[in-house]
């Protein structure tokens, strides 16, 4: 077998490639590769998903086909070690009240009486998370068990600055880091490397275009240093799309670059950055994050670049260009008078030598970085947290919109389910909704941590729509009918042709609600109104209007968690749990 070794990495791509798979297939996972993009020289990518669970995927990129695979295989890896594909959802109560429901060497801590516990986080965090006291330990629940009598499950991180053992919240990990800085490697340290960079990466990413920092361009002799690099650029430049690389290491301090796309055609433009101590691996990954996953057709989505700095700086925006990329960029980047000087930065080490150059920039910064090892899966994998700076979401969500905030409600909707006539229970939820101060756009699925299955109601379930059920079942019909019309004005874009008959069971509503309040005889206009929306959904709706039936199509699920997408999710998350069982060395 031909041995290929590329900088950064501690083993070569064929072995780690060849390694990582028979590891999949001992852990019981049947991997396929489901697609692969090569839209210009060395800049490939694949999208690798379980044959068993489509919703367990992950993206690889490089400047070869085996880069990119073993760059996907090992995303995968981290996910899977950091349960990341699971992060959303609820896993029902067998996991909840089992042995362990994260990691074996998790600890629960009670939330009877509310006050901080002893040994969960430390003072410093507490003062970072908690600034205006606001927390409550039942808000620090997970979303994956959801059991607030068993407590709030922390998980063991330690300090790199003095090595003291750290309890995080999994509530916190989850709503605030989201897949920010986890990796997977061929050593500890090569993941680490890895993670740390990626830290890196987004918080100079959010600095330079929250802050508008005008950057300077890489002199073309430093990039003509890398072929394939040039090779690429010079392909996207001759099908139309002016290419420009920064310098983002703001003077030198940061192993960060930055390289942008103009699409002429509309006027858009796409910031891409990456991270590594070496400048070639920085600046190669930069130039294939522009296309991962993409071909040059995809490249209209973005937006043109604006003036408006305040917009360009909400949080929101930033949240957009973690997401996907797709959020704006100030022109004042582009300005010819850089903010800082080019700087011909590189470090080249040890993947040990590399960890420790990050570490000690993240510390020049006065930054506590906390990690958590993973190797029960046989590949070496990691989560790095960096407390201010590689959060992904504010503070301030976990008291707003933390993601177990459906946790109440969804034992609610379960029991609304199997009796939806019960008239006290149909009012507490809609009161709870009301209390919660949910979007009308909010997902149902999202909010209760549930895979849904992509043909049924509630792949696109809206709380709109919800809340026209809601009302229905109370007998409101005026409220009734302001959200059923809701659901044909904002949420018919979402609904298939498919299931075009939900749409015609809302219009034949508000018809009948109509007719209802204005006092008339329905069955003066019933004819008509069957041959408009058939008699079967003209019927439908007319049992709901008099309140002889309650939920409609949503009644065709019986369990929140019987899903095929989520019991699937749940045959995956019982295979890593089983690994986890069998590893015996786990710290603590």
């Amino acid at each position: 077998m031909n041995h290929t070794y590329i900088p950064g990495k501690d083993e070569a791509l064929e072995v780690s490639i060849a390694t990582m798979q028979q590891r999949l297939v001992d852990l019981g996972f049947d991997i396929e590769e489901a697609s692969w993009l090569n839209p210009v020289p060395y800049v490939w990518s694949v999208h690798i998903r379980d044959r068993n669970c489509p919703a367990c995927f992950t993206n690889g990129k490089g400047a070869s086909r085996d880069a990119a695979l073993a760059s996907a295989l090992g995303e995968y890896f981290e996910r899977l070690a950091c349960n990341y594909f699971f992060a959303d959802f609820h896993l029902g109560d067998k996991v909840a009240n089992s042995d362990f429901v994260h990691y074996p060497n998790e600890k629960w801590f009670p939330v009877s009486d509310n006050t901080r516990p002893e040994g969960m986080m430390n003072q410093a965090l507490w003062d970072h998370y908690d600034p205006e006291g606001e927390v409550t330990l039942e808000g620090l629940v997970d979303i994956q068990s959801g059991n607030p009598e068993r407590g709030v499950c922390s998980l063991p991180f330690t300090r790199q600055s003095d090595g003291e053992l750290t309890y995080i919240p999994m509530n916190i990990v989850g709503n605030m880091f989201v897949s920010n800085g986890m990796s997977a490697g061929n050593s500890q340290t090569e993941a680490r490397t890895q993670a740390l960079s990626e830290c890196f990466e987004r918080y100079i990413k959010n600095r330079i275009i929250a802050d508008a920092i005008s950057l300077p361009e890489i002199p073309a002799e430093v990039v003509n240093r890398f072929p394939k690099v040039v090779a690429a650029i010079d392909e996207l430049e001759k099908q139309g799309f002016p290419i420009t690389c920064f310098d983002a290491s703001l003077g030198g301090d940061y192993p960060v670059i930055c390289v942008t796309l103009f699409n002429p055609e509309n006027g858009g433009c796409f910031a891409s950055f990456g991270a590594h101590p070496r400048f070639e691996i920085a600046l190669e990954r930069t130039v294939t994050e522009l296309l991962q996953g993409r071909s040059l057709k995809d490249l209209d989505i973005f937006p043109s670049p604006s003036f408006d700095n305040d917009e360009v700086a909400e949080h929101t925006n930033l949240e957009t260009h973690f997401i996907d990329s797709s959020g704006l960029i100030s022109w004042d980047m582009f300005k010819e008078n850089a903010d800082f000087p080019f700087v011909d930065w590189n470090f080249t080490g040890t993947t040990e030598e590399e960890y420790a150059q990050l570490l000690g920039q993240f510390h020049k910064l006065g930054a506590e970085v906390y990690i958590a090892d993973y190797a029960h899966l046989g590949t070496y994998a990691c989560r790095v947290l960096v407390p201010g700076y590689s959060e992904i979401y504010p503070v301030y969500e976990l008291t707003w919109v933390n993601n177990n905030r459906g946790m109440a409600l969804r034992a609610m909707i379960q029991q609304w389910l199997n009796d939806s006539s019960d008239v006290e229970l149909t009012q507490s939820i809609l009161d709870t909704v009301d209390q919660l101060d949910l979007d009308e756009f909010q997902p149902l699925d999202q909010l209760l941590g549930l895979g849904v299955d992509a043909n049924t109601p509630w792949a696109t379930l809206r709380m709109g729509e919800f809340k026209c059920l809601l009302n229905l079942a109370l007998n409101d019909l005026e409220s009734a009918y302001e959200w059923a019309q809701w659901t044909t004005d904002f949420n018919a874009g979402g609904i298939t042709p498919a299931q075009q008959k939900r749409l015609r069971f809302y219009h034949a509503v508000m018809a009948i609600i109509n007719i209802e309040l204005d006092g008339k005889d329905l069955d003066q206009y019933e004819a008509k109104l069957k041959r408009m929306f058939t008699e079967t959904d003209y019927n439908e709706a007319k049992l709901h209007v008099s309140n002889e039936a309650q939920g409609y199509d949503l009644k065709s699920v019986n369990e929140l968690l019987s899903f095929k997408k989520h019991q699937s999710l749940l045959v995956a998350y019982d295979k890593l749990q089983k690994a986890k069982a069998k590893y015996t060395k786990w710290d603590v």
